[in-house]
């Protein structure tokens, strides 16, 4: 499981963008997002970095742990 803090994330257009970038990734990938916390979790066999350079790239850069 991967989890990542998005701060960027704040809304429905957000959480929309977010998992099209992971589905496009992994169209198997499971996501829990809970964006009043601004949290994805991300079930995918995929390394995590592959998913923080995508979403980055998207503008939604994860905050450092």
């Amino acid at each position: 499981m991967i989890e990542f803090t998005l701060p960027t994330m704040t809304c429905g257009h957000c959480v929309k963008t977010v998992t099209e970038t992971v589905q496009r990734l992994d169209a198997a990938a499971k996501l829990d997002i809970d964006l009043p916390t601004h949290k994805v979790r991300i079930d995918s066999q995929l390394p995590a970095d592959t998913f923080a350079k995508a979403l980055d790239e998207e503008g939604y850069t994860p905050a450092a742990a």
